[in-house]
């Protein structure tokens, strides 16, 4: 009867036996230890690491990317009613001065000067000779100091003047047959080149309309300087060269 041998003796023999055997086959050591353990993970997956039904990943992957939290709700736009409003209006707008032409502010000057005396023509618009002596007669009558240029200025401070001319009744005088009467008695035509010849320096001159010795010498005066015959009277061409100096009408 063969004798047995002790267990210590058979694991190390059994030991010795497995590290030849390694030792001769490594490759197959190795591969069958890869294999032992692939088929020890695919049990352990589907017994104990599985969910749902097989077939299923052997391992189970934790997802790459977590579901974005859903966006917070917009909360709803407002509805804004639009408020209306209303046009500021002005209680009682001042109203607009008229505007003018300057023929329409010379025939309201012609009328405002009728009204009160010094103008006894047509409201035509055009300011010629008796329109600019009319003004001037105004002028002096109420003691007002300014130019008697076409102007709004003008026409107000003759409608907010209460002054009138003195007499009517030497415009409307019957004529006389004298001459020499005729040519000292006042004028407006001679007020008229009295006034131009004292505002361009021809001498002081009483701005009466009646031909003196004074308005004489400063004709004279004029004639000399213009190279005309030295008459000192009131001829047509002297009244046309004095106009064409002061461009102010004289008829």
């Amino acid at each position: 009867m063969r004798k047995r041998k002790a267990p210590a003796i058979e694991i190390e023999e059994s030991a010795s036996g497995i590290g030849a055997a390694i030792s001769r086959h490594p490759r197959e050591f190795v591969a069958l230890v890869m294999a032992t353990a692939a088929v020890g993970a695919i049990f352990s997956n589907a017994l104990f690491m599985q969910s749902g039904p097989h077939p299923a990943p052997i391992f189970a992957a934790r997802p790459l990317m977590t579901a974005m939290p859903p966006a917070a709700a917009t909360p709803p736009a407002i509805a804004t009613r639009p408020v209306a409003v209303e046009p500021v209006r002005i209680a009682n707008p001042p109203a607009a001065a008229p505007v003018r032409n300057r023929v329409q502010l010379i025939a309201e000057i012609q009328r405002e000067l009728t009204r009160r005396g010094f103008y006894d023509g047509v409201a035509d618009g055009v300011w010629g000779a008796k329109t600019d002596a009319g003004a001037r007669d105004f002028l002096q009558a109420a003691g007002i100091r300014m130019n008697p240029d076409v102007s709004e200025e003008l026409l107000r401070t003759i409608q907010g003047s209460p002054s009138k001319a003195v007499s009517a009744a030497a415009v409307s005088a019957p004529a006389r047959n004298d001459p020499i009467a005729d040519l000292i008695a006042p004028s407006k035509r001679v007020l008229a080149i009295q006034r131009a010849l004292s505002d361009f320096g021809y001498g002081q001159i009483k701005q009466t309309g009646a031909y003196d010795p004074e308005t004489r010498t400063a004709i004279e005066k004029f004639e000399r300087d213009h190279r005309l015959p030295v008459t000192g009277q009131i001829s047509d061409r002297f009244v046309r060269e004095l106009a064409a100096m002061t461009g102010r009408p004289l008829e």
